[in-house]
C-alpha cells in the first residue's frame, strides 16, 4: 500500500524531525559562512592568505563541533560542505603564506 505523503510543516528546512535545533543550525550557518569566506579569499588573491587561513581554521573547528552535536541529516550535509570549503581555503592559505605570513620571525 502506498504511503501518504505529508508536507513538511515544521517551518524549518533543516529540521527533519519536527523539532527546533537553534544551536545546531547556528553552527551550520557559521561553518558555511566561514567556509565560503575562506574558499573565496583563497581563490581571489594570494595576498589574502591571512584571511583565508584563519577563517578556514576557525571553520574547521566550528564544523567539527557542529558535526559532533548535529541531530539531522540535513544539518550534517551542510556541515560537510562548510568543512570542505573551510579545509580547502585553509590549505590554500597555508600554501600562500600561512597563518602569520611573515608577521613573526624574519
Amino acid at each position: 500500500m502506498a504511503q501518504v505523503l505529508r508536507p513538511n510543516t515544521t517551518g524549518s528546512l533543516l529540521a527533519t524531525d519536527g523539532k527546533a535545533h537553534p544551536v545546531q543550525d547556528t553552527f551550520l550557518l557559521v561553518t558555511l559562512a566561514l567556509g565560503i569566506t575562506a574558499f573565496v579569499t583563497a581563490l581571489v588573491s594570494q595576498g589574502l592568505h591571512l584571511v583565508s587561513s584563519w577563517t578556514g581554521l576557525v571553520g574547521i573547528f566550528t564544523g567539527a563541533y557542529g558535526q559532533f552535536i548535529s541531530v539531522t541529516t540535513r544539518q550534517r550535509f551542510g556541515l560537510i560542505l562548510g568543512l570542505g570549503a573551510s579545509a580547502i581555503g585553509f590549505f590554500l592559505g597555508m600554501a600562500h603564506g600561512g597563518l602569520f605570513g611573515g608577521l613573526l620571525g624574519s
